[in-house]
């Protein structure tokens, strides 16, 4: 039965790291996985966390199954969280939602339902964008093509010819888009430029599908949802799929949030039984620890304003470090302006230099980065950034 089947290539995101694993070189420097570490380079459990999985673990009675939406007070309390409290969407009833596991399960299961309502839909995804949204939207039947958004000679949006490229797109089709920290480029719409995307969705009448993968990591938990929330406001229906692996640092509980806002209350409930549906046949239903973990978080005032000072403390962490590496890399003599990674938001940039560099950047400076010189900011210190800049002008 398998004989037939041909060899893979590996990940190159997982290839990298056990290259850098098997680095016995004290300075290297992982720039390659996509999880926030602290100054000592370890991605620790939020203390609001450890609270609340303490609590957890003493009044957990069940490890019964949860239902394949998950428990209605995760649902509620990530919807506000999303949306807002009092947003029109929830007041009005159009909102449906489920738990899923983590911020994939979440597209996969929003790609099942677009492709039960319109079978092989293509969905516009950025050049650049995430590489698994591909597969995940791919997979479950939809067709895939792309707009322009980065011009990585620049380090800047291309936001005229993101426009220019979607203003033929109309109903039926779907249009994803990152609401904050664009993985992989760190390059954010503007307030302004969401409104144009807004009215062209009024105008055109596609489908917006937005992932929210950090929320709380550009410029806070309500500034990242802005634009979202405008959509929301703005459209008669909307996809959002959620994670909570990067602003709790629930990486491997794997807690996401699929949700859909429909037109009305009615065919909000006729969505949810599809969408449900799609569900029982991917995985029947969620884990439960981690969503438990985060709702006790978002419905206990002072877990949240713990949680809130920790997320804030990332997200100063990191725009520190981006502010750190322009002045290094100018300091450091290396050639060309980076100016551009100081207005990114979130995690991720790219260095802009090509994969020979790339290449030499490892052999000679166990510095790991993928081809494209994607950068994880969150990789880098204090303790490491000279070594860095300085290995960089050195391969420019």
């Amino acid at each position: 039965m398998f004989e037939h089947l041909s060899s893979l290539p590996p990940d190159p995101i997982l290839g990298l790291l056990a290259s850098y694993r098997a680095d016995e070189n004290p300075d290297k420097i992982d720039l390659g996985v996509g999880v926030y570490k602290d100054e000592a380079g370890h991605t620790a459990i939020l203390q609001a966390v450890k609270e609340a999985e303490t609590r957890l673990l003493q009044s957990e009675e069940t490890k019964a199954y949860i239902g394949p939406a998950g428990t209605p007070g995760f649902n509620a309390a990530m919807q506000e969280l999303v949306l807002g409290a009092n947003h029109p969407a929830l007041v009005a009833n159009r909102v449906r939602s489920a738990q899923t596991p983590g911020g994939c399960g979440a597209l996969r299961v929003l790609a099942e339902l677009v492709d039960r309502a319109k079978p092989g839909a293509t969905v516009w995804v950025s050049d650049p964008t995430w590489a698994n949204h591909v597969p995940l939207l791919g997979n479950a039947g939809l067709q895939i093509k792309s707009y322009p958004y980065y011009d990585r000679s620049s380090g800047s949006l291309q936001f005229d010819a993101m426009v220019e490229t979607l203003k033929d797109v109309g109903e039926g089709d779907v249009v994803l888009l990152h609401a904050c920290c664009h993985n992989p480029c760190g390059a954010d719409l503007s307030r302004e430029q969401w409104q144009v995307l807004v009215e062209m969705a009024q105008k055109q009448g596609f489908t917006p599908f937005i992932d929210m993968a950090y929320q709380g990591f550009g410029d806070g938990l309500d500034d990242d949802a802005w634009g979202l929330r405008l959509m929301a406001e703005s459209v008669p229906e909307l996809l959002v799929a959620a994670s909570c692996s990067k602003n709790f640092g629930l990486y491997r509980e794997r807690v996401g949030l699929a949700m859909v806002i429909y037109n009305d209350s009615a065919a909000a409930d006729t969505g949810q039984t599809q969408m449900l549906s799609a569900v029982r046949g991917n995985y029947s239903m969620p884990p439960s620890h981690g969503a438990a973990i985060v709702e006790s978080i978002l419905t206990d005032a002072s877990l949240r304003a713990n949680w809130e000072a920790e997320l804030t403390e990332m997200r100063e962490r990191i725009n520190g470090l981006r502010a750190g590496v322009v002045e290094s890399l100018a300091a450091a003599g290396a050639a060309g302006d980076f100016s551009f990674i100081r207005e990114q938001k979130g995690m991720f940039s790219f260095l802009g230099i090509n994969p020979e560099q790339v290449a030499r950047l490892q052999k000679e400076y166990s510095i790991y980065m993928v081809d494209s010189s994607r950068i994880s900011i969150a990789g880098l210190s204090q303790s490491n950034m000279e070594y860095f800049c300085k290995a960089v002008a050195s391969v420019l």
